[in-house]
């Protein structure tokens, strides 16, 4: 008797523990659709975040997951607090978000690729053109999608 429970309950074991393996695999990814609608928020979102460089978006809070961590084109990591600021001393000029691809890796996880300009003031006070070209990861969370990591790259701006 004893041998047949341990049997048993050695069988339900090996099956939860199958379950729970087949549920973490990974996810293959899938591109959304034009009209579909979480791509629409998020794009939505990514622009709020694009127009941030220009004017104050109070609506940003809600756009980071607290543990937010982000590389910005110099190699430097940036939180939360820092992705939400705006320099009100140094505006950006015509904020403008470029293409956005969305890729959804199950219902929790996505991943935006995308691109934005503006014209910024440098250094020597002289303007000029800047191009990012940028990859955000999206997790699903108590109902709300959030960034929870960002990559920023400067590139060469297209004629």
């Amino acid at each position: 008797m004893k041998q047949n429970l341990f049997f048993i309950s050695r069988v339900i074991l090996i099956l939860l523990l199958c379950l729970i393996s087949s549920s973490i695999m990974a996810q293959k990814g899938q591109w959304a659709s034009a009209d579909d609608p979480i791509a629409k928020e998020l794009i939505a979102k990514e622009k709020m975040w694009c127009e941030s460089n220009c004017s104050p978006q109070p609506g940003l809070k809600e756009v980071f997951a607290n543990e937010f961590q982000g590389t910005a084109p110099d190699g430097t990591r940036y939180g939360k607090t820092q992705a939400m600021e705006t320099d009100l001393n140094s505006l950006d000029r015509q904020c403008q978000l470029g293409e956005v691809k969305i890729q959804f890796f199950g219902e929790m996880v996505a991943v935006a690729y995308g691109n934005e300009s503006s014209i910024r003031k440098g250094k020597d006070g002289k303007e000029f053109l800047r191009c990012l070209v940028w990859t955000d990861t999206w997790l699903k969370r108590d109902g709300k999608w959030q960034i929870i990591a960002a990559q920023d790259v400067v590139v060469e701006c297209p004629n």
